[in-house]
C-alpha cells in the first residue's frame, strides 16, 4: 500500500473540525479560569453588579483571553473577534490581546467581521467602534 497516497486521500474534515472545537472548547475553559464567569443570577453578588460595568467588562476581558488562546494555538478566531466587535472593543484592543498592532488586527480581521455585520453595506451597527 502506498501511504503517500493513502494520506493525501484521507477525508481529514471530521478530524479537523473536532481539533477546532476542542481548541475553542479548552480557550474557554481557560478564559473562565482566569477571568470568572461572575456570580449566579438571583444572586447577591449578581444584584450588586446589575447596573454597573462589570458584567459586560468581564465579558470582555473573556473574549479577548479566549481570543488570544485562540490564535495562539493556530485558530484564525473571527467568530470572537465578531464579538468583541459587537462588544465595542477596538481594533487596538484585539490587537494588543494577540501581540499585533491595532492595524495589523484590522487588516487580519476586519473585511470578514463587515461581512457578516455589514452584510448590505449599510452602515455597521452602532455599538461596533468606529475605529
Amino acid at each position: 500500500m502506498n501511504y503517500r497516497t493513502l494520506i493525501a486521500q484521507a477525508d481529514i474534515s471530521d478530524a479537523v473540525r473536532g481539533v477546532v472545537k476542542a481548541a475553542a472548547l479548552e480557550a474557554g475553559r481557560f478564559a473562565d479560569s482566569v477571568v470568572g464567569t461572575g456570580p449566579l443570577p438571583g444572586t447577591p453578588e449578581w444584584d450588586q453588579e446589575q447596573n454597573t460595568s462589570a458584567p459586560a467588562d468581564r465579558a470582555l476581558a473573556w473574549h479577548l483571553l479566549s481570543l488570544r488562546v485562540q490564535v495562539a494555538a493556530g485558530l484564525h478566531g473571527i467568530e470572537t473577534v465578531i464579538v468583541l466587535r459587537m462588544q465595542g472593543a477596538t481594533w487596538a484592543a484585539i490587537g494588543e490581546a494577540v501581540g499585533m498592532s491595532r492595524q495589523s488586527a484590522h487588516e487580519r480581521w476586519s473585511a470578514r467581521v463587515t461581512g457578516v455585520l455589514d452584510p448590505m453595506g449599510t452602515g455597521m451597527p452602532s455599538i461596533v467602534a468606529a475605529d
